[in-house]
Formats: structure tokens, C-alpha cells, sequence
């Protein structure tokens, strides 16, 4: 067979485990992976002297994960659709897991590296968690469950720097692995025994040139924009790492375009619905990361300097960890939401809240309660927002594609977020004052890149303006886009 979904019968006539505890265990899987964003953040100022390397070295720590997610994310969800999802998303868990002990376990750079590079190939969780729900789900069921699992990304993000920077200032680091390590066996013991193997499955051959030929374009590309800042814009460097990503990527285009069984169907991808989305969630990973950037700047400058609160990494994470819990409360509401009047409408409407909470942002970000504000009201744009882009995605592909066009829009809403850190970085570098001999960040810095913020997710609105339109429902057990979307592709 090629690219044709097979689903067959349980033949044991055991009862199906029920629908909330397959959802509360994908869900927490997508939590514990997505707090790896945030866990290294406490600890990467000391990082040179905890592990005898010069700065420049141990910020792999951070770079390794960023460029092993990216690769992994798309490879994951083609190798699920095709071999089984519970089968590579347990392979994920093994790998988040296997990374904590060896980070726990290590006192230098190498191994340090090696387990952060593992951590990022666990990527692949939540588009693999996504697909699963479409598969194992009815349909009245499946709106809240993928809204929870694709905000699952943002709350992890946000409850990981209390945590680890609570864990940090009190415990040794290595703590923070150790922790990350027990989670992640957690999620894989829970996975075994309680989420179903999907039975649908998609024919054909991995793409093995096609997913080096992706891996060695976005390595290119995603090192450019996270060191482009270190070694310099104009170097010959990120220049070169910059045109080489645009040549491997666009011949890799053109061979995705000519094999069978492509790593991504970029006939698909390339459908109103599909590419609209995924360029909106695009502007949504940069809108998220972005507040997270500029809030523990903005907390921890002295008070001295007129705009900076003074605060610790600790105070950073408690004002972060309510944008968390928000974007979990707004992750139900989004589907209520979808279900009334569709996807589309709910992606507005988060756009919109996220453009407010960052207006609002220039004007209040000059007392701790303003910050909290701020963050809890971006985190219920980002809450409605990613609790619509999967179901936009999966009323858009077949049942046999749900895993890698998952994938695709969660590894754009990360390359979002790597833009994010790159274009706040050069702004606040540039844009600066000079306080005690040393040169800071200035008030004016940190305005420009909320009002970016605001542009971001303005630009989110006006790409979703152009999904075709759409009536109130979902999608679930492998139903047809027709059966959600009007419009012709």
C-alpha cells in the first residue's frame, strides 16, 4: 500500500481506556517536554564555572536543544504516521529521560551537551499527542482534549522557570535533572500502560534523503539566528550558514515535490488552510517567547536605572507562572469557542488578545502587578490561539498525514520563538544606557520590542483573515476536512 490510512479492529474486545485519562496523560507528557525550554534558564549565567568552559561553550547547552528539537519535531511525526505514534512517542519519552539522568549525572561540558541534545529530540511529544487524540477519540471529546495539548506547550514553558529557579537557588543544579529525569520516566510508564497503540498507519518509505536534507537546512538556518548575535550579523559565518540554509532548503523543495512518499506533502502544506496556519503559527511562537524575553529584563535591572524592579529569578518565574495556569484555563474556553462559531473565529480572537496584553505592555511595565497583568492576558490570547491551530490543521489533511502536519506547525511556532530571541536580542544590544559603567538595556528598548509583539500578533490576525471560511465543529476519529471546511481547497 502507499499513503493509504489502515485501521483494523481490536481484536482482544478489551474496553478502550477512558478518553480523560488518555487526554491528563498525553497532556502532562506535553508539559514535562515543554518544560525543557525554560529549565537551563536559572542556571546559564554559572554554567562557566560549574562546568570549567568558557561562556561561549556552554551556551550549546541551550543552542543543542533548540537545534536537535527542530530536527527532531518533523522527523518524528513522518515516522509515527508510519510506524506507530505511541511506538515514537515513547521513543521521545526514553529520550528526555535518558537526557535528564546523563545532564544529572555530568560535571563537565560534553556530557552536559549530549543530554540537552537528547532532551531536544523529545520535540516530537506533542504533535505525536495531537495525533493520537484525532485517532483515539470521539468526536465531542477531541476540541478540548488537542486545545489542552497544544497549549501544553506554552504552560510548560511558563511553569519551568518558577520551578527550576526556585530548585536552583536552593537546591544543587543538578537537582533540576534529576526532577526532569523522574518526570520523564513518569510520562513513560503512564504512556505504556494507559494510551492505546493508534491503528492507523500510512504506507510507504521513509524519506531518509529528504529528512537530511531538512535537518541540514534548519541546523543551518537556526544556527544562524541563534549565534548570529555572538559572532556577529555581517560575519561570514552567519552569512554563509544563512545561504546555505536557503539552498539546501529550497532543493530539498524541489525534491520533496518529486519523490513518492515525501517527508512532508508540500501539496498539502501549501493548501490555503494549512499554510495560512502555519504562518500564523509562526507569528504566535514569536508573541510568546518574545514577553518571556523582555519580563526577566525587566525585573531583574536595578531601580536604580528609573524602569528596572530590582527583583531576583525567582520573583521572575511566580509573575511568568500565572500566564501558565491562564493559558490552561483558556485552553477549554477555546474549544467552546471553536465549537460555536469554528477555529478560525477562536484564532482571531486570540490574536487580538495578544495585541492588547502587548499595547498595554508600553503603557504598564513599571510595577510588578502590571507584569502579571500583561503576561496572564498574552497567555489567554495564546491559550485561545493554540488550542485553534491544531484543529485548524487536522480539519485540513488526512488521518494518515495528522502526525506530520502537526509537526510542521509546531516546528514553525519554534522557529518563531528562535526569531524572537534573536531580534530581541539585537534590539536590546543596540538600544542601550550607559549605569555604572556598564552599558544596559534601556526603557525605550524594551517598548520597541512589545510593540513588535503587538505587530506579531496583528500579523497573526491578518493571516488567519484568510482561512477559508469555516462553520462550528470538529474533527474527530479521522473525519474529512469536508467535514468541517467549506471552502475548496
Amino acid at each position: 500500500m502507499s499513503d493509504t490510512p489502515t485501521q483494523t479492529a481490536d481484536a482482544t474486545g478489551a474496553a478502550p481506556p477512558k478518553t480523560g485519562i488518555i487526554v491528563t496523560v498525553l497532556a502532562f507528557a506535553g508539559i514535562v517536554v515543554s518544560l525543557m525550554q525554560t529549565l537551563v534558564i536559572p542556571i546559564v549565567p554559572e554554567l562557566p564555572k560549574l562546568l570549567n568552559a568558557p561562556a561561549s561553550d556552554t551556551a550549546w547547552a541551550v543552542t543543542a536543544t533548540l537545534l536537535a528539537a527542530a530536527v527532531a519535531t518533523p522527523i518524528a511525526g513522518r515516522l509515527g504516521d508510519m510506524y506507530g505514534k505511541r511506538r515514537m512517542l515513547l521513543t521521545s519519552l526514553v529520550m528526555v529521560t535518558a537526557g535528564s539522568f546523563i545532564v544529572a549525572l555530568s560535571d563537565s561540558l560534553t556530557p552536559m551537551i549530549i543530554g540537552r541534545l537528547l532532551q531536544g529530540l523529545s520535540a516530537g511529544v506533542i504533535p505525536l499527542g495531537l495525533s493520537i487524540m484525532r485517532d483515539e477519540l470521539p468526536a465531542e471529546k477531541l476540541g478540548s482534549a488537542t486545545a489542552l495539548m497544544s497549549a501544553s506547550l506554552g504552560i510548560g514553558a511558563a511553569l519551568g522557570l518558577p520551578l527550576a529557579a526556585f530548585i536552583a537557588d536552593n537546591f544543587d543544579w543538578h537537582i533540576l535533572f534529576w526532577a526532569s529525569g523522574v518526570l520523564g520516566a513518569i510520562c513513560l510508564a503512564t504512556v505504556l500502560l494507559l494510551v492505546p497503540e493508534s491503528k492507523v498507519r500510512t504506507g510507504g518509505r521513509f524519506d531518509f534523503v529528504g529528512s537530511v536534507g531538512l535537518a541540514a537546512g534548519l541546523v543551518c538556518m537556526l544556527l544562524a539566528i541563534s549565534k548570529g548575535g555572538d559572532w556577529g550579523w555581517g560575519s561570514g559565518t552567519t552569512l554563509g550558514l544563512f545561504a546555505g540554509a536557503v539552498i539546501v532548503l529550497v532543493t530539498w523543495g524541489f525534491f520533496q515535490l518529486r519523490v513518492d512518499a515525501p517527508l512532508i506533502d508540500l501539496r498539502t502544506t501549501a493548501k490555503p488552510q494549512v499554510l495560512f496556519t502555519n504562518l500564523a503559527g509562526l507569528a504566535f511562537g514569536f508573541s510568546l517567547f518574545a514577553l518571556q524575553l523582555i519580563v526577566p529584563q525587566i525585573m531583574q535591572l536595578p531601580k536604580q536605572t528609573g524602569y528596572g524592579l530590582g527583583q531576583d529569578l525567582l520573583a521572575v518565574g511566580l509573575v511568568l507562572a500565572p500566564q501558565g495556569l491562564v493559558v490552561m484555563i483558556a485552553a477549554p474556553l477555546s474549544s467552546k469557542l471553536s465549537q460555536a462559531r469554528g477555529p478560525k473565529f477562536t484564532l482571531m480572537v486570540g490574536a487580538l488578545v495578544v495585541a492588547a496584553g502587548y499595547a498595554l505592555n508600553i503603557f504598564m511595565m513599571s510595577e510588578v502587578w502590571q507584569l502579571v497583568v500583561v503576561s496572564c492576558i498574552v497567555g489567554a490570547g495564546v491559550g485561545f490561539a493554540y488550542g485553534a491551530l491544531p484543529m485548524l490543521i487536522m480539519s485540513s489533511v488526512p488521518v494518515s498525514e495528522t502526525a506530520s502536519a502537526n509537526a510542521v506547525n509546531t516546528l514553525l511556532r519554534s522557529i518563531g520563538s528562535s526569531l524572537a530571541s534573536a531580534i530581541c536580542g539585537v534590539i536590546v544590544s543596540t538600544m542601550t544606557i550607559n549605569f555604572g559603567g556598564h552599558d544596559l538595556p534601556s526603557e525605550n528598548s524594551f517598548k520597541v520590542i512589545m510593540a513588535i509583539g503587538c505587530g506579531a500578533a496583528l500579523l497573526a490576525l491578518f493571516l488567519a483573515s484568510f482561512l477559508p471560511r469555516q462553520r462550528a465543529g470538529v474533527v474527530g476519529h479521522g473525519a474529512p476536512a469536508e467535514a468541517v471546511t467549506e471552502a475548496a481547497h
